[in-house]
Protein backbone atom coordinates (compact mmCIF):
# COMPACT_ATOMS: atom_id res chain seq x y z
CA UNK A 1 0.00 0.00 0.00
CA UNK A 2 1.26 3.41 -0.92
CA UNK A 3 1.43 6.10 1.45
CA UNK A 4 -1.14 8.06 -0.33
CA UNK A 5 -3.14 4.66 0.04
CA UNK A 6 -3.07 5.47 3.93
CA UNK A 7 -5.46 8.07 3.92
CA UNK A 8 -8.56 5.98 2.01
CA UNK A 9 -9.80 4.02 4.99
CA UNK A 10 -10.08 7.30 7.02
CA UNK A 11 -11.90 8.91 3.69
CA UNK A 12 -14.55 6.35 3.47
CA UNK A 13 -15.02 5.97 7.41
CA UNK A 14 -15.46 10.19 7.54
CA UNK A 15 -17.64 9.27 4.57
CA UNK A 16 -20.13 6.74 6.35
CA UNK A 17 -19.89 8.88 9.74
CA UNK A 18 -21.37 11.88 8.07
CA UNK A 19 -23.80 10.07 5.33
CA UNK A 20 -25.46 8.56 8.16
CA UNK A 21 -25.54 11.13 10.49
CA UNK A 22 -26.81 13.37 8.40
CA UNK A 23 -29.49 11.00 7.61
CA UNK A 24 -28.78 10.75 3.72
CA UNK A 25 -28.04 6.94 3.95
CA UNK A 26 -29.02 3.75 6.39
CA UNK A 27 -25.38 2.22 8.04
CA UNK A 28 -26.21 -0.76 5.66
CA UNK A 29 -26.64 1.52 3.16
CA UNK A 30 -23.19 3.76 3.74
CA UNK A 31 -20.91 0.32 4.31
CA UNK A 32 -22.14 -0.70 0.71
CA UNK A 33 -21.08 2.54 -0.63
CA UNK A 34 -17.84 2.24 1.15
CA UNK A 35 -16.94 -0.54 -0.14
CA UNK A 36 -17.99 0.09 -3.93
CA UNK A 37 -15.55 3.28 -3.13
CA UNK A 38 -13.14 0.60 -2.42
CA UNK A 39 -13.64 -0.65 -5.83
CA UNK A 40 -14.09 2.76 -7.38
CA UNK A 41 -10.48 3.12 -5.64
CA UNK A 42 -9.25 0.19 -7.49
CA UNK A 43 -10.53 1.52 -11.08
CA UNK A 44 -9.72 5.47 -11.00
CA UNK A 45 -8.27 6.11 -8.07
CA UNK A 46 -9.65 8.89 -5.64
CA UNK A 47 -10.70 10.39 -8.78
CA UNK A 48 -13.17 7.25 -8.59
CA UNK A 49 -14.51 8.24 -5.61
CA UNK A 50 -14.54 11.65 -6.25
CA UNK A 51 -17.45 11.04 -9.20
CA UNK A 52 -19.33 8.96 -6.77
CA UNK A 53 -19.48 11.44 -4.52
CA UNK A 54 -20.21 14.14 -6.94
CA UNK A 55 -22.93 11.98 -7.92
CA UNK A 56 -24.35 11.61 -3.86
CA UNK A 57 -24.20 15.21 -3.52
CA UNK A 58 -26.06 16.26 -6.48
CA UNK A 59 -28.48 13.38 -5.77
CA UNK A 60 -29.20 15.36 -2.03
CA UNK A 61 -29.11 18.39 -3.42
CA UNK A 62 -31.70 17.73 -6.21
CA UNK A 63 -34.05 15.65 -3.40
CA UNK A 64 -33.91 18.32 -0.88
CA UNK A 65 -34.46 20.72 -2.97
CA UNK A 66 -38.44 22.05 -2.81
CA UNK A 67 -38.96 18.39 -1.15
CA UNK A 68 -42.50 20.51 0.28
CA UNK A 69 -43.68 20.80 -3.12
CA UNK A 70 -42.79 17.21 -3.89
CA UNK A 71 -44.18 15.59 -0.67
CA UNK A 72 -47.52 17.46 -1.62
CA UNK A 73 -47.24 16.27 -5.10
CA UNK A 74 -46.64 13.09 -3.98
CA UNK A 75 -43.64 12.48 -5.81
CA UNK A 76 -40.77 12.80 -2.90
CA UNK A 77 -38.67 10.03 -2.51
CA UNK A 78 -39.52 7.99 0.98
CA UNK A 79 -37.97 9.27 4.10
CA UNK A 80 -37.10 12.41 3.37
CA UNK A 81 -34.34 11.09 0.66
CA UNK A 82 -32.87 8.88 2.80
CA UNK A 83 -30.94 5.83 0.25
CA UNK A 84 -31.20 2.74 1.47
CA UNK A 85 -28.72 -0.49 0.04
CA UNK A 86 -30.49 -1.73 -2.33
CA UNK A 87 -30.82 2.03 -3.42
CA UNK A 88 -27.24 2.37 -3.70
CA UNK A 89 -26.45 -0.59 -5.62
CA UNK A 90 -28.38 0.57 -8.50
CA UNK A 91 -26.96 3.77 -8.96
CA UNK A 92 -23.34 2.88 -8.46
CA UNK A 93 -23.36 -1.08 -8.52
CA UNK A 94 -22.20 -1.26 -11.95
CA UNK A 95 -19.22 1.58 -11.28
CA UNK A 96 -17.82 -0.55 -8.75
CA UNK A 97 -18.40 -3.58 -10.63
CA UNK A 98 -16.11 -1.76 -13.87
CA UNK A 99 -13.32 -0.55 -11.05
CA UNK A 100 -13.30 -4.31 -10.06
CA UNK A 101 -12.73 -4.81 -13.68
CA UNK A 102 -10.22 -2.07 -14.24
CA UNK A 103 -7.77 -3.59 -11.58
CA UNK A 104 -8.17 -7.23 -12.55
CA UNK A 105 -7.54 -6.55 -15.88
CA UNK A 106 -5.28 -3.58 -16.35
CA UNK A 107 -4.81 -4.09 -20.14
CA UNK A 108 -8.07 -2.93 -20.60
CA UNK A 109 -8.24 -0.16 -17.63
CA UNK A 110 -8.63 2.89 -20.01
CA UNK A 111 -12.28 1.48 -21.76
CA UNK A 112 -13.68 0.12 -18.20
CA UNK A 113 -12.56 3.03 -16.25
CA UNK A 114 -14.57 5.17 -19.37
CA UNK A 115 -17.51 2.63 -18.43
CA UNK A 116 -17.29 3.19 -15.01
CA UNK A 117 -17.55 6.97 -15.58
CA UNK A 118 -20.07 6.42 -18.22
CA UNK A 119 -22.74 4.43 -15.62
CA UNK A 120 -22.35 7.02 -13.38
CA UNK A 121 -23.49 9.51 -15.51
CA UNK A 122 -26.61 8.20 -16.34
CA UNK A 123 -27.20 7.59 -12.66
CA UNK A 124 -26.43 11.19 -12.20
CA UNK A 125 -28.70 12.42 -14.94
CA UNK A 126 -31.60 9.81 -14.30
CA UNK A 127 -31.54 11.24 -10.18
CA UNK A 128 -31.11 14.90 -11.45
CA UNK A 129 -33.87 15.00 -13.98
CA UNK A 130 -36.67 13.39 -12.37
CA UNK A 131 -36.09 15.26 -9.66
CA UNK A 132 -35.43 18.80 -10.84
CA UNK A 133 -37.74 18.49 -13.90
CA UNK A 134 -40.78 17.43 -11.51
CA UNK A 135 -40.82 21.01 -9.35
CA UNK A 136 -39.28 23.25 -12.65
CA UNK A 137 -40.36 21.15 -15.73
CA UNK A 138 -43.99 23.42 -17.85
CA UNK A 139 -44.81 21.09 -20.21
CA UNK A 140 -44.68 16.84 -19.35
CA UNK A 141 -44.99 14.05 -21.83
CA UNK A 142 -44.48 10.28 -22.72
CA UNK A 143 -41.33 9.54 -23.39
CA UNK A 144 -42.99 6.29 -25.92
CA UNK A 145 -46.14 8.03 -27.25
CA UNK A 146 -44.77 12.24 -26.99
CA UNK A 147 -48.47 12.83 -25.73
CA UNK A 148 -48.93 14.91 -22.63
CA UNK A 149 -48.62 12.79 -19.17
CA UNK A 150 -48.69 13.63 -15.89
CA UNK A 151 -45.27 14.41 -14.17
CA UNK A 152 -44.05 12.18 -11.70
CA UNK A 153 -45.09 9.50 -13.43
CA UNK A 154 -42.54 6.92 -14.76
CA UNK A 155 -41.32 7.74 -18.17
CA UNK A 156 -42.58 11.25 -18.15
CA UNK A 157 -40.18 13.48 -18.82
CA UNK A 158 -39.99 17.44 -19.59
CA UNK A 159 -37.30 19.60 -21.27
CA UNK A 160 -36.31 21.10 -18.28
CA UNK A 161 -35.69 18.25 -17.09
CA UNK A 162 -33.67 16.85 -19.53
CA UNK A 163 -31.48 19.56 -19.45
CA UNK A 164 -30.94 19.31 -15.74
CA UNK A 165 -30.36 16.02 -16.53
CA UNK A 166 -27.64 16.74 -19.67
CA UNK A 167 -25.94 18.75 -17.08
CA UNK A 168 -25.35 16.18 -14.53
CA UNK A 169 -23.66 14.23 -17.24
CA UNK A 170 -21.71 16.91 -18.35
CA UNK A 171 -20.24 17.79 -14.37
CA UNK A 172 -19.26 13.91 -14.23
CA UNK A 173 -17.57 13.55 -17.75
CA UNK A 174 -15.59 16.94 -16.56
CA UNK A 175 -14.63 15.29 -13.32
CA UNK A 176 -13.22 12.04 -15.89
CA UNK A 177 -11.55 14.49 -18.14
CA UNK A 178 -10.24 16.84 -15.58
CA UNK A 179 -8.53 13.33 -14.12
CA UNK A 180 -7.94 11.45 -17.35
CA UNK A 181 -7.46 13.93 -20.07
CA UNK A 182 -9.58 16.57 -21.88
CA UNK A 183 -10.16 13.96 -25.19
CA UNK A 184 -13.11 12.66 -27.15
CA UNK A 185 -14.43 10.22 -24.06
CA UNK A 186 -15.68 13.66 -22.21
CA UNK A 187 -18.27 13.75 -25.31
CA UNK A 188 -18.57 10.05 -24.84
CA UNK A 189 -19.57 10.25 -21.24
CA UNK A 190 -22.17 13.08 -22.02
CA UNK A 191 -23.49 11.00 -24.64
CA UNK A 192 -23.78 8.00 -23.23
CA UNK A 193 -25.21 8.94 -19.56
CA UNK A 194 -27.80 11.01 -21.53
CA UNK A 195 -29.03 7.88 -23.41
CA UNK A 196 -28.74 5.89 -20.38
CA UNK A 197 -31.14 8.53 -19.02
CA UNK A 198 -33.63 8.41 -22.22
CA UNK A 199 -33.34 4.52 -21.32
CA UNK A 200 -34.33 4.69 -17.57
CA UNK A 201 -37.38 6.85 -18.68
CA UNK A 202 -38.18 4.23 -21.77
CA UNK A 203 -38.12 0.99 -18.82
CA UNK A 204 -40.25 3.42 -16.48
CA UNK A 205 -42.60 3.91 -19.09
CA UNK A 206 -43.05 0.08 -20.20
CA UNK A 207 -41.54 -2.28 -17.85
CA UNK A 208 -41.98 -0.05 -14.60
CA UNK A 209 -45.62 0.74 -15.28
CA UNK A 210 -46.57 -3.05 -15.79
CA UNK A 211 -44.71 -3.97 -12.99
CA UNK A 212 -42.37 -6.02 -14.26
CA UNK A 213 -39.36 -4.35 -13.12
CA UNK A 214 -39.05 -2.15 -9.97
CA UNK A 215 -37.22 1.05 -9.40
CA UNK A 216 -33.99 0.02 -8.60
CA UNK A 217 -33.91 -2.68 -11.50
CA UNK A 218 -34.70 0.44 -13.85
CA UNK A 219 -32.28 2.30 -11.89
CA UNK A 220 -29.78 -0.13 -12.48
CA UNK A 221 -30.17 -1.11 -15.82
CA UNK A 222 -30.08 2.36 -17.27
CA UNK A 223 -26.11 2.91 -15.57
CA UNK A 224 -25.50 -0.50 -17.58
CA UNK A 225 -27.09 1.15 -21.06
CA UNK A 226 -24.81 3.80 -20.67
CA UNK A 227 -21.82 1.95 -20.09
CA UNK A 228 -22.66 -0.33 -23.40
CA UNK A 229 -23.52 3.39 -25.16
CA UNK A 230 -19.22 4.15 -23.68
CA UNK A 231 -17.98 1.06 -25.02
CA UNK A 232 -19.46 1.08 -28.54
CA UNK A 233 -18.64 4.76 -28.89
CA UNK A 234 -14.92 4.21 -27.79
CA UNK A 235 -14.73 1.88 -30.46
CA UNK A 236 -15.39 3.99 -33.40
CA UNK A 237 -12.77 6.40 -31.72
CA UNK A 238 -9.96 3.58 -31.47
Amino acid sequence: MQKADYFLPVLLLAGVILSVKTKKLTLSAALTAALLGVCLYLGAGYYGILMAAVLFLLSALATANKLTLKEALGAAEKNKGQRRTAQVLANVGAAGLFGLLCFFYPTKINLFRLMMAASLASAAADTISSEMGTVYGKRFYNIITLKKDQKGLDGVISLKGTLFGLAASIIIAAIYAFSFGWTINFWWIVIAGTIGNFADSVLGATLERKHYLGNNAVNFLNTVVAAVVAMLLSSFSN
